[in-house]
């Protein structure tokens, strides 16, 4: 019986971060791999595809950012189980502890080891 596919959502504004993301787990076979450039664009992807994993931007453009969305997601029932990694330039101590307390299973500052971020993942799945 075939494994099922790890649902990976990368928000991002930053076309080049979302990229290189899609790379990093393009290449293990069992991820699949969504995107979104702002909050606003993820919100259906996430209803829609109950993501395991989401990589989140904390500062992007538009009326939803990292922290409401991840908010919102960690309010739902439906989506509580879903992973939440922070990646953000915001590396300040406020920052992280903000990022944690409004729900982030995890909080990684930019810049960051792809391959790094591909075994947090991994550990965090684990869990």
């Amino acid at each position: 019986m075939a494994q099922a596919l790890i649902k990976v959502l990368v928000v991002d504004d930053n076309r080049i971060i979302r990229h290189l993301l899609r790379l990093t787990f393009s290449n293990q076979a069992r991820y699949e791999i969504f995107e979104a450039d702002s909050g606003e664009q993820a919100l259906p992807l996430v209803l829609r595809e109950r993501p395991d994993v989401i990589l989140l931007d904390i500062l992007m453009p538009g009326e939803l950012d990292g922290v409401e969305l991840c908010k919102m997601i960690k309010s739902w029932e439906d989506c509580r189980k879903c992973k939440i990694i922070f990646l953000s330039g915001c590396g300040q101590q406020q920052d992280l502890k903000l990022g944690m307390e409004v729900g982030a299973d995890l909080y990684i500052t930019k810049p960051f080891s792809p391959m790094q971020l591909l075994e947090s993942v991994e550990k965090l799945l684990a869990t």
